[in-house]
């Protein structure tokens, strides 16, 4: 009898549990994403900041009457970035999930402090090889060097594609993740690197799978010098993305992640990089066109820090949008609850953390840290392999090339379509440079003067090529060509118009030219003059820019056809002869370009009439 008791409570114990080991099996599982974007190669902090309203503090629009009196009320300034304490970040956010994965939405390189650019950008991808990285899209930046030391850097190896030698601190074994780039095609039709990526969770019932599609912004022909595509072109966006999501529902993708390499903007009034208002750029049109079946869009290429609801500006595509900002200065922490029994996202979030690191001195004072925002401690072994290459790059960075009169800025850094006297100065010393060329007037692209935008001389009136690096990090080399003064005004209309972001192209001294936003698309410049002379239309002009702008960058297509080009040298060692020529350098302070209506809106073009 007593056995047949027990053979009874057995029973009745494994009909009890079966219902609940169901019931385990059937609970939705949460994966964790970590995203980056636009790391830059910023190995150490890059004494920056990132600035948003205070916790706690009601957050209160530029207009109130309390920040026209006070405009830094309820805003402070977070130091944020490198890469050892965006290590700790990471770890900080692994040890959340259970299941969790780590990506990046391109520029990880190019355009990188010059402890990673004189080292040809092994030490950033060494340091996402050591965070943890596992998948990263493609993005306009790592083409600097062009594609086939791209695909150098990634695979391994230390054949020498480039004017700088590579393994020079340690033997390159390349990325221990994926690159992603389903939309930048080689010649001969195929992609340059892989389209798309798989990482799954759990086992049976129980196992989720993520697919990711990485994809540079089609523009990246725009922005990079074509001897550096060596032939790559970049289908559209949305429509590759499009035809790649069902493969990836085929090959079991529970969720679909875009990682892609461009963005938009948000208002900054108060500045927010965990909101998401006002978005404009050029992301908007692409997002409006992927298929629904996209769940989370990583974005980058803007600079510009926010989490988004898209579902709240276009209901029938209701994706999470999110972006990191830039240097490593936040990263994206986003949850995705999944049904595992329908392969059905239930919920998802995401939040930017800033990485916060050490305080720093500005002009303006001491930037201090905010115990009111997480605090991290740097990561030891990164924070010993970004050592070993900054200790290498020190003579180099540190190396005096000139003195200047005072600071020069490009006022408002990121945010700024002009380039104040920095541009000035970088523009004069192009033109000193090219002389021998025939050069009568420099140009330089406001966009591709870069953080800190700022040279500020030490109490000698020293400055060291650190200081020039951190400003001119893409060793563009030279051009000077011939424009009639036709051109020459239909290339500054080009910073104008609907193609890219309004940039007021900086001009060497002598040369004036004035901008009235309020005129019709393609008749803003209302006024160009040379010394004093204004501009014949029918007149030739040698004109210098750097190889970027010479080859199209920035859509000024107008230069492309570079007719009588001469190749000079480099930017950096222009500007630097200029320092070095007139100790100290006085700072450029001629106007040089007059906005008529500053702030205006630009005004839109007639409709074509219906055909």
């Amino acid at each position: 009898m007593r056995i047949l008791f027990s053979l009874f409570l057995a029973a009745l114990v494994s009909a009890c549990a079966t219902p609940q080991t169901a019931d385990r099996s059937l609970r939705p599982v949460e994966v964790g994403v970590i995203a980056i974007n636009d790391f830059h190669g910023a190995l150490e902090p890059p004494k920056q900041s990132v600035p948003t309203v205070a916790p706690g503090a009601p957050s209160k629009p530029l207009l109130s009457q309390e920040r026209l009196l006070d405009p830094t009320i309820n805003v402070v300034q977070v130091p944020s970035g490198g890469a050892a304490w965006l290590a700790s970040a990471v770890d900080s956010l692994r040890g959340k999930y259970t299941n969790s994965v780590m990506v990046s939405a391109g520029d990880m390189i190019g355009a990188s402090q010059l402890a990673s650019s004189l080292f040809l950008d092994e030490p950033a991808v060494g340091v996402m090889n050591r965070i943890g990285l596992e998948f990263n899209a493609v993005g306009n930046h790592e083409f600097d060097r062009g594609a086939e030391e791209l695909q150098r850097l990634v695979k391994g190896g230390c054949k020498q594609l480039s004017l700088r030698k590579p393994c020079q601190i340690e033997q390159w074994a390349g990325a221990k993740f994926p690159f992603l780039a389903a939309n930048s095609i080689k010649p001969d039709g195929s992609t340059l690197f892989a389209s798309t990526g798989l990482k799954s969770f759990g086992t049976g019932k129980r196992k989720v799978t993520l697919g990711f599609i990485g994809i540079t912004l089609k523009e990246t022909s725009d922005l990079t010098s074509k001897e550096n595509l060596q032939g790559v072109t970049f289908a559209d966006e949305a429509d590759s993305v499009n035809a790649l999501v069902p493969g990836l529902k085929a090959q079991g993708a529970d969720a679909v992640i875009l990682l892609i390499h461009q963005g938009g903007r948000t208002n900054p009034e108060p500045p927010n990089p965990f909101t998401c208002n006002d978005l404009t750029g050029a992301i908007r049109p692409i997002l409006d066109r992927l298929s629904d079946q996209v769940d989370v869009v990583v974005s980058g290429h803007t600079h510009w820090a926010y989490v988004c609801d898209y579902g709240q500006y276009n209901p029938a595509k209701p994706f999470l949008l999110t972006s990191a900002g830039v240097f490593g200065e936040l990263v994206t922490d986003i949850t995705l609850t999944i049904d595992p029994a329908t392969d059905r996202v239930l919920a998802k979030t995401a939040r930017n953390i800033i990485v916060q690191s050490p305080a720093y001195e500005t002009r303006l004072g001491l930037i201090e840290n905010k115990p009111d925002f997480p605090q991290f401690e740097p990561r030891a072994d990164v924070a010993e392999y970004v050592a070993r290459y900054t200790a290498a790059a020190k003579d180099y960075v540190a190396r005096p090339v000139g003195k200047l009169g005072g600071p020069v800025f490009r006022p408002g850094g990121d945010a700024s379509n002009k380039g104040g006297t920095l541009g000035n100065l970088i523009a004069d010393a192009q033109l000193a440079a090219t002389t021998g060329a025939g050069a009568q007037i420099a140009f330089m692209n406001v966009f591709g003067i870069r953080a800190p935008h700022q040279i500020v001389p030490g109490d000698d009136s020293a400055v060291t090529f650190g200081q020039l690096y951190s400003v001119q990090p893409f060793a563009n080399t030279l051009v000077t060509q011939t424009l009639t003064g036709k051109e020459l005004k239909a290339m500054l209309e080009q910073g104008f118009d609907a193609v890219q972001p309004i940039q007021f192209l900086s001009p060497s001294r002598g040369f004036h030219y004035s901008v009235d936003m309020t005129r019709a698309e393609g008749d803003r410049v209302v006024a160009m003059s040379l010394n004093g002379v204004p501009i014949d239309p029918a007149k030739d002009y040698r004109i210098t820019t750097n190889s970027f702008l010479a080859n199209g960058g920035d859509s000024f297509s107008v230069l492309i056809r570079q007719r009588d080009a001469v190749q000079g040298g480099s930017d950096i060692d222009a500007l630097e002869a200029w320092l070095k020529a007139l100790p100290p350098r006085p700072v450029p302070a001629e106007e040089r370009v007059t906005d008529l209506n500053p702030g205006a809106t630009p005004k839109k073009p007639e409709p074509m009439p219906s055909m």
